[in-house]
């Protein structure tokens, strides 16, 4: 820092003058005049230099950053990307270098995510966004909010690793297309609603042959384009076959020519993929006939130009019509050569078959023959029937039967008369038995003895639980009474209330019930009294009247108006 004669120190200080010596004498040599002193060169810088401003780092870093992102807050940068890094947060470090000099890059998660390609070492690009430090290192950086590849160059190298990349996924393999239906019901396009390709389209289905044709308005150019593209090719696979939306039997995906750079959004991944999952088959034309995208390679047929796909989606409708003439005269023919035929194979085989007289003739003689036959039979084997009735008849007479019952009455005799004497057998051996020894006088005192000793252990054991069983029901028995009384009408007669029960004994529990002149009874606590109802209503005493109550001596008062037990 140099300071002239006649300069001011830095503010906040004591001014300094300079007298005769210029600031270059400041180095070691002749003394200066400081206050009317001679001082020395040291004393003198120690005078100026301990003026100046003293800052942190953290202070003096910030500084920095301040004047360099003012100075260039939005930039656009070209150069070679060097080392690309991606941290697990999502950011990525990358270095931009010329041939001589590296500046430091940094793209934060989100702008990461929007990229439309994959930054590669020794790839050319073009970097937009600010300038910025990095205090932590002391060093400056720019941080990119987009990045383009620079040139036609980049991005045909950059579609032809994406190529290799999925071919070798085998999003390519021909195994995997499948065939356009013949004539489908519902087309899909996605393409821009606004552009000539839709109406390019719409005429030649006209043409060809109309289908209900529906559009997924899409960009086909220019940033979120592909994200747009994909998101509608698997808008279309998610409608149902039965819904209100009809779900398309073919996809259209198609854009008008441009370059490549204008075609960019169809060789993205996102789009590829999106067409690789889909399972509705896909029809893709992009640009002109010399354009190719990477969506090309993945659908499952690729139309030169968006009129070429809808020709390809369907067939002429006057080619149909002719076919199925066609097909119908061929038909109609078949079916008569066929009743040909088949009316002369009948002929030749009526005839050959002969008149019907002759053929049902002795079928009809067999089944007369089998009849009489029959008949026959039936008679001789009813006439058999009969002489084996007749032979039998006689082994059954009257006689007969009566010697079998008279057979069976004897035998039945007999087993009585043996049953009697058994019987008899029988009691007479029990007697004896039941006479003897066992009933002596001696045995019954001893049967009598055990069984007096059994009853006593019986009763003293009924002794010993009785109190034990009767404990329960007697306190259960008690706490009953006690609630029972609690809850009688007779101790809330004891209070002083009473029941008014009329000349039927029916309980008169208002007002309204009791009938002037009627005859009721009032019970007390102790006993009942008869009373009669009066027609007049209940009215208070007087003052005097009260007083006079009160005043009189043995008076009574009266009892305040009480209300019945069931209001």
């Amino acid at each position: 820092m140099q300071m002239r004669a006649g300069d001011r120190a830095p503010a906040g200080g004591p001014t300094l003058t300079f007298v005769g010596v210029a600031p270059a004498t400041l180095a070691p040599g002749p003394a200066l005049m400081r206050g009317g002193e001679i001082c020395s060169n040291a004393a003198m810088a120690d005078a100026i230099f301990g003026n100046v401003r003293e800052y942190t780092v953290s202070e003096l870093a910030g500084a920095v950053k301040r004047v360099i992102e003012d100075e260039f807050g939005f930039v656009r940068v070209r150069g070679e990307l060097g080392r690309v890094t991606q941290a697990g947060s999502g950011h990525v470090y990358l270095d931009l270098k010329d041939e001589r000099a590296v500046l430091s890059g940094v793209i934060w998660k989100g702008n990461a995510a929007r990229l439309r390609f994959r930054p590669e070492q020794g790839m050319e690009v073009i970097a937009v966004g600010r300038m910025s430090t990095f205090p932590g290192q002391s060093r400056y950086q720019l941080v990119i909010d987009s990045l383009e590849p620079a040139g036609v160059g980049a991005l045909m190298a950059l579609l032809e690793e994406r190529k290799k990349k999925l071919a070798a996924e085998g999003l390519f393999a021909p195994e995997r297309k499948r065939a356009l239906p013949y004539l489908p019901e519902t087309i899909g396009v996605v393409t821009s609603p606004s552009g000539a390709v839709i109406r390019d389209i719409l005429h030649r289905l006209r043409e060809r042959c109309p289908r209900h044709v529906l559009v997924w308005p899409t960009l086909v150019q220019g940033k979120g384009a592909e994200t747009q593209i994909a998101a509608a090719i698997e808008g279309f696979n998610r409608l149902a076959p039965d819904g209100p939306v009809p779900r398309p039997d073919v996809l259209i995906v198609a854009r008008g020519g441009g370059s490549l750079e204008d075609l960019w959004c169809f060789n993205e991944e996102i789009v590829a993929r999106a067409a690789a999952a889909s399972a509705i088959p896909i029809i893709s034309a992009v640009g002109h006939e010399t354009d190719t995208t990477l969506i090309d390679f993945v659908a499952d047929l690729r139309a030169p130009t968006p009129s070429a796909a809808a020709e390809k989606a369907v067939p002429m409708r006057s080619e149909l019509i002719t076919e199925l003439l066609n097909k119908q005269r061929r038909l109609t023919s078949v079916l008569a050569r066929a009743f040909d035929a088949r009316r002369a194979a009948l002929v030749s085989a009526a005839r050959g078959l002969g008149r019907p007289e002759d053929v049902i003739g002795p079928a009809a003689q067999r089944l007369d023959r089998a009849g009489e036959l029959l008949r026959a039979g039936l008679r001789a084997r009813r006439d058999a029937a009969a002489a084996g009735f007749l032979r039998a008849a006689g082994r059954f007479g009257p006689q007969i039967l009566a010697a079998a019952s008279a057979a069976r009455r004897a035998r039945l005799a007999e087993a009585v008369a043996r049953l009697r004497h058994g019987a008899a057998r029988l009691v007479e051996r029990r007697w004896r038995r039941l006479s003897g020894e066992r009933l002596s006088a001696a045995a019954l005192r001893r049967q009598y003895a055990h069984g007096e000793k059994s009853l006593a252990m019986a009763g003293a054991r009924l002794a010993a639980l009785a109190p034990r069983l009767l404990d329960a029901p007697s306190r259960r028995l008690g706490s009953a009474d006690q609630l029972l009384s609690a809850l009688s009408h007779e101790r809330v007669l004891e209070r002083g209330f009473a029941l008014v029960r009329g000349a039927d004994g029916r309980l008169i529990a208002r007002a309204k019930n009791a009938l002037p002149g009627e005859a009721v009874a009032l019970v007390f606590a102790d006993g009942a009294r008869g009373a009669v109802i009066d027609g007049g209503d209940e009215k208070p005493l007087s003052g005097g009247t009260r007083a006079a109550a009160k005043s009189r001596p043995g008076a009574r008062r009266p009892a305040p108006a009480q209300k019945s037990l069931f209001d």
